[in-house]
């Protein structure tokens, strides 16, 4: 048995309780085989590629995959859901593996990000994403997005500016955001009347049953107008 030192101390702190899970394939169904192919890539490459710190490794699933899965009931079945400042794919690929009938854009600045991404297409298999190495108010006039989804990009005044230009009349922002998710839906008041958003919205989603809520920030765009 293990003595608490060394090197099976280590692999200890970096076993993930939810590896081996048998709810895992079941809440994923048909996205599993991608979802699964994408955190094995993520376990293998992730701190070496500068996309996740060590810490992140035991926490992989609920965290970041399970975490970004909480996204996908506010996000269309269809039509085009661009994810703004995708880093490590979080939450664009988990959702282009539960949204196969959607287009899923991956929008990121980093080229070092790019070619990840790039390469988790590849390893995982998913045939509808599209990457674009571009930042947010550089898609301005080149996208109308049924929805635009972000994860740990900015304060939502900063990311409604950024991201309404990019989302059709009628479509959502659907934004992930922490425990101040009311306080800065609050706070962004304002910028909403100014942008035309509506029904801005706090959701605490739940995956599997044992996972921390995900709160998730939803609004409509209307037909306000459109400033930066």
């Amino acid at each position: 048995m293990p003595d608490g030192t060394g090197a099976d101390a280590g692999s200890e702190l970096l076993a993930d309780p939810w590896d081996g899970d048998a709810r895992l394939p079941e809440f994923f169904g048909d996205a599993w085989p991608a979802v699964d192919a994408y955190h094995a890539f993520l376990k293998e490459e992730g701190e070496l590629r500068g996309l996740l710190g060590p810490r992140e490794l035991p926490r992989l699933w609920e965290r970041h995959l399970l975490n970004s899965a909480a996204v996908v009931p506010f996000l269309p079945r269809s039509g085009l859901i661009v994810d703004i400042g995708s880093g490590a794919g979080l939450p664009g690929i988990v959702v282009a593996a539960m949204r196969p009938d959607a287009e899923v854009m991956l929008v990121e600045p980093m080229e070092r990000r790019v070619t990840w991404l790039m390469d988790v297409v590849e390893r995982t298999g998913l045939t509808n994403v599209d990457i674009r190495r571009a930042r947010a108010q550089e898609l301005d006039g080149a996208v109308e997005a049924d929805a635009v989804t972000a994860r740990a990009v900015a304060s939502l005044d900063k990311l409604y500016r950024w991201t309404v230009p990019l989302v059709r009349v009628g479509g959502r922002i659907v934004a992930m955001k922490g425990a101040r998710a009311g306080d800065e839906l609050a706070e962004a008041a304002p910028v909403m009347r100014k942008l035309g958003l509506t029904d801005g919205e706090v959701h605490e989603a739940i995956t599997i049953a044992g996972t921390e809520p995900t709160r998730i920030v939803t609004a409509v765009r209307g037909r306000g107008p459109r400033v930066r």
